[in-house]
């Protein structure tokens, strides 16, 4: 943890601590001053106490996942302003310290209005929050001041010391004074949960996702609030609308939190955007993800069409001029590559225009789905290109094997049987005129020539055998094999020619895996299968040997990997330390023949 996180953390936990604990020193010590008699049920002033303690576990999660610190320093002032009546008993002597509490001491109301005002945001976004909450606060600073200033000892429920700031008697003053506060505040709570509800009910899917708790938690606290003001007016009591009132107000910084939190999953859902687009989907795809991402079946992608200057959606329509200047108009996510290129517009709810991590992630999310697109499809295009060059000079290979063996056989080997004529006739006339020891070394020379020209003819049938050229696999596969010392089963079923690419590859890769058989195997038996199935040529080389190969085994394998590679093929090799080995080779044909 990093020590300025750690020490923000410790910070917070002392003022939450502190301020809990006195919420708590005054309720339960105004509890206990009480006289038996006239304390309240043990179960109201338990809810009572309860209230700021739901507010100062609200603090320390808002302060961990609000967007703003003024909530959480809000809930904490609501803690300490949350003053018990009975807390006078224990203050009441104090002439120059239970004035200012009687002023200050329904403050937590303003408090609760203001953390309404600034939700979700965390602050106050408009004319009419800052109107509303300049209401409260200067109703707060008037009620303070007559209280300061005229209250008397009878203000309070208990026997206090006269108010040492007092300049006067004005009981008509502090009694309407006090009262309109009180009327003021539940008007203003009315008024702000009402335009809250109603927004409420004519936004839309996202706007409502995001204060779903609020409205009712702030209506039903409104409620009760405005009828206990007419209750304190006409000095009246009911019991019920003041617990109903505690769970209300508890519910607000509930519902606070609730909405925050939600507003943080909403942006942890581009998380799963991210994962669903990481490869770059279609369009039509990415917009649908993102309207059931952000639970706004209003949201439009718009792709900007470089050629005609122009956004469109995902069919080719192009984007309709939009208002987004008005104040039920949607909003406009514009989205840009990082050297400022266009890429798209995202039209959306208003109310997400609140949430910029939201947008931001999302617009995070649409850049990397292009990139990733265009990398992939780049990526695709580089290795086709591969794939066709690494085509294109087998082929050249293939071409250049023939060349060289039709070079050895019509020259230098047609050659070299025209000499061995010429000799074996030399030879003869030299017997033929009594010449025995020329006659013998011509013999020798003869025999020198003759071994030169098989070894010439192996060397041109390694380059490029002709019964490949000629017959194709059928007729060259079981002449190698016979050229196996291991004994080797042949069944080759390759219907009619293949490409000549093919031939060539399986050809060399049989060759070699025949060789590995007869240096590696120890094997007393191989078999050798070739056949077409489903538009791939399928060879199958196995022996009955030691086992214990490996595609990693010596540069024999890996040649054979290469090559294979080279025509989009693939090797597998099954080989268990003495149970033998098992080559399947893989070609496909089709794709090679076009």
């Amino acid at each position: 943890m990093a020590p300025g996180r750690k020490g923000r953390i410790i910070r917070r936990t002392i003022t939450i601590t502190l301020a809990v604990a006195l919420s708590l020193a005054m309720e339960i010590g105004g509890y206990l001053a009480t006289p038996e008699p006239d304390r309240p049920e043990l179960s109201y002033s338990t809810l009572h106490a309860l209230v700021p303690l739901v507010f100062a576990a609200c603090a320390g999660v808002a302060w961990h996942i609000g967007p703003a610190r003024t909530p959480a320093r809000l809930m904490i002032a609501f803690v300490v302003l949350w003053i018990p009546q009975s807390v006078y008993l224990i203050i009441g002597e104090w002439e120059w310290v239970w004035p200012i509490v009687r002023g200050v001491d329904l403050a937590w109301a303003v408090i609760a209005g203001i953390l309404v005002l600034v939700y979700p945001k965390g602050r106050l976004s408009d004319r009419f929050d800052r109107t509303i909450a300049a209401i409260a606060v200067v109703s707060f600073l008037v009620n303070l001041v007559v209280v300061v200033l005229f209250a008397g000892p009878e203000a309070n429920p208990c026997d206090c010391a006269p108010n040492a700031y007092r300049i006067g008697e004005a009981p008509v003053l502090f009694a309407a004074v006090d009262t309109g506060y009180r009327v003021i505040g539940g008007a203003l709570a009315l008024v702000i949960a009402g335009r809250l509800l109603v927004r409420w009910m004519r936004a839309s899917v996202p706007a409502r996702t995001v204060a779903f708790l609020m409205p009712v938690a702030l209506l039903a606290w409104a409620t009760t609030l405005a009828a206990q003001a007419v209750n304190y007016a006409t000095a009246a009591d009911d019991g019920v609308l003041a617990t109903v009132s505690l769970v209300a107000i508890a519910s607000i910084p509930v519902s606070f939190d609730a909405g925050i939190a939600h507003a943080r999953n909403m942006r942890a859902r581009v998380a799963d955007l991210m994962r669903i687009t990481r490869e770059g989907a279609d369009r039509g795809l990415w917009a649908e993800s993102l309207a059931r991402t952000l639970r706004d079946d209003s949201v439009r992608v718009y792709w900007w069409d470089e050629a005609k200057g122009r956004y469109a959606d995902a069919s080719g329509a192009p984007m309709t001029d939009v208002a987004a200047d008005g104040r039920n108009g949607p909003g406009l996510l514009p989205v840009s590559s990082p050297l400022g290129t266009p890429i798209a517009l995202i039209r959306h709810d208003r109310v997400l225009t609140d949430n910029m991590r939201l947008l931001d992630g999302v617009s995070s999310a649409l850049r990397l789905s292009v990139d990733n697109g265009r990398l992939r499809s780049e990526i695709e295009r580089t290795l086709e290109q591969v794939r066709q060059s690494r085509q294109r000079i087998v082929e050249a290979g293939v071409e250049a094997r023939r060349r060289i063996e039709r070079d050895l056989h019509d020259g230098a080997q047609q050659h070299l049987v025209s000499l061995g004529m010429r000799l074996r006739l030399a030879a003869n006339a030299a017997r033929d005129a009594g010449e025995a020891d020329l006659a013998e070394e011509l013999e020798q020379t003869i025999a020198m020539l003759n071994q030169a020209l098989r070894e010439l003819r192996e060397l041109a049938h390694g380059i490029h055998p002709s019964l490949l050229s000629s017959g194709g696999l059928a007729l060259a596969v079981p002449e190698l094999a016979g050229r196996c010392p291991v004994p080797v089963d042949v069944e080759v079923q390759a219907e009619g020619r293949l490409p000549e690419i093919i031939e060539s590859t399986a050809y060399f890769v049989l060759a070699e895996s025949l060789a590995n058989v007869a240096k590696h195997s120890a094997a007393t038996r191989a078999w050798v299968r070739a056949h077409v199935v489903d538009g791939e040529l399928v060879l199958e080389v196995r022996d009955n040997g030691v086992g214990g190969a490996s595609v990693d085994a010596g540069s024999g394998m890996l040649g054979i990997v290469d090559r294979v590679d080279a025509v989009d093929g693939d090797v597998h090799v099954t080989s268990a330390p003495g149970a033998g080995t098992t080559i399947v080779i893989r070609i496909p044909v089709a794709e090679a023949g076009e």
